[in-house]
């Protein structure tokens, strides 16, 4: 099924509640497993998080996460310290082709009985939970950042704790250093010097409740809804000093895009300077955020503006190759772009092809990273219910705030 996408307008100042952040929901899922000690509300609706939560619930001996990466990673290193039990860990397709052989290492290294059903170095995994006594590591950190926070996560249960030592400049840095926050929350002990980080085992609790904050990547495409369409927007849920490296957003779009981010009582409100001078083109480094990347490239293209983004290494490994599938998508609408390892940028604009279909490669980041370039070029979307991934309530709050040609 395709969703055809005729806009003609951005309802000014529309209201949108962002669900709450996956990322926290996540972490908070695994530490309350571990650890317990708390509640949790405002949990994420999204998919991946209710996939993490079935798994951490259910007593079979297979365990299916489908697309969830991180449910992929945390999973591997819960199921290696859950004493006596056995369980095959596996997912989509894609998700076998994505790296784990960095974190079993790390986990193997402490003593874990874990090993792979098909081709080294990826899932599917049998793991034998065993109690591990912890210790030290060493992990490359460059790779995926949720590889360090699996480990950070049962650190507190392993008998000696953890002592990690980060090979390379972390990747996604700011989750990795949300995961140490959550940690110290709930009573962990936790040093992070340099290139090495320390928990000693143990927690002492000092929170019982813990409020989900929005979702800052989510809140991404309405950013870029408010820069493409030129009007205010306005939402809830945020946190203006959030742990979520994705709220450099506020940043990003009031230096590039001309979008002023103002909180404003429980609101945050989103409104293009009027005067705003767009610079000669958009220069990042965004190896500390790169959920946010396609929205941000694809921003740059409805304007149209010269973008260069770099520091992208990770999109490779995502639910699809993200790299690749943004070059494909881009060039119907009539820009051609230069990719590399771990960058993007934009080489020239042209006539956008007629009747696009825009393809979302089981990525819910593809879909509702194109979706406001509808407010430019009108364009089917290959599979809307690939959102669910991560907002499954994503085209109602998106339709809410535009209107339709039709």
């Amino acid at each position: 099924m395709t969703l055809p996408l005729p806009l003609s307008a951005l309802v000014n100042n529309s209201l949108v509640s962002i669900p709450g952040s996956k990322s926290l929901s996540n972490r908070l899922l695994i530490l309350g497993k571990l650890y317990g000690g708390f509640t949790v509300e405002n949990l994420s609706d999204a998919e991946d998080t209710q996939l993490l939560s079935q798994a951490l619930t259910t007593h079979s001996d297979f365990v299916d996460i489908h697309h969830a990466g991180t449910a992929m990673r945390f999973l591997t290193a819960y199921f290696a310290v859950q004493n006596g039990r056995q369980v095959i860990l596996t997912g989509s397709d894609r998700m076998k082709q994505r790296p784990v052989k960095p974190l079993v290492n790390a986990l193997q290294n402490l003593g874990a009985e874990i090993s792979y059903l098909e081709q080294e170095g990826f899932p599917p995994l049998k793991i034998i939970g065993k109690k591990l006594e912890g210790g030290r590591v060493r992990i490359d950190a460059g790779i995926s950042s949720q590889f360090v926070s699996a480990l950070l996560l049962i650190a507190p249960a392993l008998q000696d704790g953890l002592q990690i030592e980060l090979n390379g400049e972390p990747t996604s840095r700011p989750y990795l250093e949300m995961t140490l926050s959550l940690l110290k929350q709930i009573g962990a002990s936790v040093r992070f010097e340099g290139n090495k980080i320390e928990i000693e085992n143990g927690i002492e609790s000092k929170t019982d409740n813990f409020l989900v904050e929005g979702d800052w990547s989510s809140a991404s495409y309405f950013y870029s809804l408010a820069a493409v369409g030129r009007g205010n927007l306005r939402l809830k849920n945020l946190k203006k000093n959030s742990l979520q490296g994705d709220s450099s957003l506020v940043d990003i779009y009031r230096q590039f895009f001309g979008v002023e981010s103002n909180f404003i009582g429980e609101e945050l409100q989103l409104t293009p300077m009027k005067d705003f001078t767009f610079p000669d083109g958009v220069q990042l480094d965004m190896n500390a955020c790169p959920d946010i990347a396609q929205t941000v490239a694809v921003t740059a293209a409805a304007l149209p503006l010269h973008f260069e983004i770099t520091g992208l290494h990770t999109l490779k490994i995502k639910e699809t190759d993200r790299l690749q599938a943004l070059q494909s998508e881009l060039e119907k609408f009539g820009c051609e772009t230069e990719i590399t390892e771990n960058s993007i940028r934009s080489l020239s604009y042209g006539m956008p092809e007629e009747n696009i279909e825009v393809a979302t490669y089981n990525d819910h980041r593809m879909a509702m990273a194109f979706a406001p370039f509808a407010l430019k070029h009108p364009f089917q979307i290959e599979d809307p219910n690939v959102v669910a991934k991560s907002y499954p309530l994503f085209w109602e709050h998106f339709f809410n705030c535009t209107k339709s040609i039709r």
